[in-house]
């Protein structure tokens, strides 16, 4: 590990630092955690490291500078990025390249642009002696469901004073997102019963009884694309809450009936749409199709493994995070996003939140992903102005 860093680097030295850490969400992210603290240290910046017992090469950072008292404003991104395998990138994905205008790197969008930002705000206002506090909240496991975030947000009231704003730097070109969708997922294990395909009704075929399943979220998506949206719903596009299968597997060979099939049950839910409805509504059809699939064969069965449940961002009304974001970039405009982030968690746990960042959201995940300059600038005079408003 770094013990001293010499200077202050700068938000392009920094994100090319960051972007150096293949930081994919399977894999460690303790190197990066490493030298942002050292880098913070270096500075005279305390950090606080919150490890993941469940997963011990993983971890979240946080910290805090300015007056030790609450109302800070928090600057919260998350460390993993999603795979580059099998993507035809044109450059080093692990090296940030600029090229007509652009920043190419795996996460310079989505979201170590932010992360560099974030960090360099930081150790300024340590250095500026600002009157109002600014906290880094860098967190892991965002690509794979938000998991991260939840006890790193825990960690940090336990450990510094709480926070009245959080922005969390997601790509949305700068502009104030004030409401996103929420999102619920289950592994769904189906469990059949194996004969010859040409006694096929003496079985229970995993695969096909899981079809059923997947038939029903395409009817609860007509359902719900031909309801009428309410107007915080009609804000989003598709103004509605979807369900996905994004894969599936199962079956042992075609002449005989599947034992298994496995796929992630899930959706994105508009603001208001109470997920514990939603959540019964599969759990009402499960229970349907094992019901028939056990009257075939006793051992048949559908197994749920809850996966992942990210709250939606709900508007808020007079939020503190809305309108500091709004005061700094003189955006009035209403935005809402159909993907989610850790702002819902953020306001589920008391904080005042909103979603701004640079970049756009199209990029992230991409081959050749990137960031414009333009963007990144904007991003840092984001911070600047946000530096001259807590001092």
């Amino acid at each position: 590990m770094e013990t001293k860093i010499l200077h202050r680097l700068t938000p392009l030295e920094l994100m090319t630092k960051l972007i150096s850490f293949p930081t994919v969400s399977r894999d460690s992210n303790l190197p990066l955690i490493e030298w942002v603290e050292s880098y913070l240290g270096s500075h005279g910046i305390t950090s606080h490291r919150w490890p993941d017992p469940k997963q011990p090469h993983k971890a979240a950072l946080f910290a805090h500078v300015g007056p030790d008292i609450e109302g800070a404003v928090v600057l919260s991104g998350h460390t993993d990025v999603v795979p580059v395998d099998g993507q035809p990138w044109k450059t080093n994905p692990w090296e940030v390249v600029e090229q007509d205008g652009k920043y190419y790197g795996r996460g310079t969008c989505d979201m170590k642009g932010f992360d560099a930002l974030a960090i360099w705000a930081l150790v300024e206002a340590h250095y500026g002696d600002v009157t109002r506090p600014l906290q880094l909240a860098l967190s892991f496991d965002e690509e794979v469901g938000c998991t991260g975030a939840p006890p790193m947000i825990v960690a940090m009231q336990a450990a510094v004073p709480k926070g009245s704003a959080v922005i969390v730097g997601e790509p949305s070109m700068m502009k104030a997102v004030t409401g996103h969708k929420g999102g619920n997922a289950f592994t769904t294990n189906v469990v059949g019963f194996e004969v010859h395909s040409s006694i096929h009704y003496q079985g229970v075929s995993a695969v096909h009884e899981g079809a059923r399943l997947i038939q029903w979220a395409n009817e609860q998506n007509e359902l719900n694309r031909a309801a009428m949206p309410g107007p915080l719903a009609a804000m989003f596009d598709p103004p509605y809450t979807t369900w996905h299968v994004g894969t599936i597997s199962g079956g042992t060979a075609e002449n005989i009936t599947a034992k298994n099939c496995d796929f992630q049950m899930g959706y994105r839910a508009v603001p208001g749409d109470d997920p514990e409805r939603l959540n019964q509504l599969y759990f009402d059809k499960v229970n349907d199709v094992r019901a028939a699939m056990q009257t075939v064969h006793r051992e048949a069965d559908i197994v749920l493994t809850p996966r992942f449940a990210v709250p939606p961002l709900q508007p808020e009304e007079d939020g503190a995070a809305e309108g500091l974001v709004r005061t700094v970039t003189g955006d009035n405009a209403s935005h809402v996003v159909s993907y989610g982030t850790e702002a819902g968690q953020f306001q589920d746990a008391g904080y005042s939140a909103v979603v701004c960042g640079p970049g756009d959201i199209a990029q992230a995940h991409q081959p050749n992903e990137y960031i414009t300059v333009a963007q990144f600038e904007a991003g840092h005079q984001f911070m600047c102005d946000l530096l001259a408003k807590l001092a």
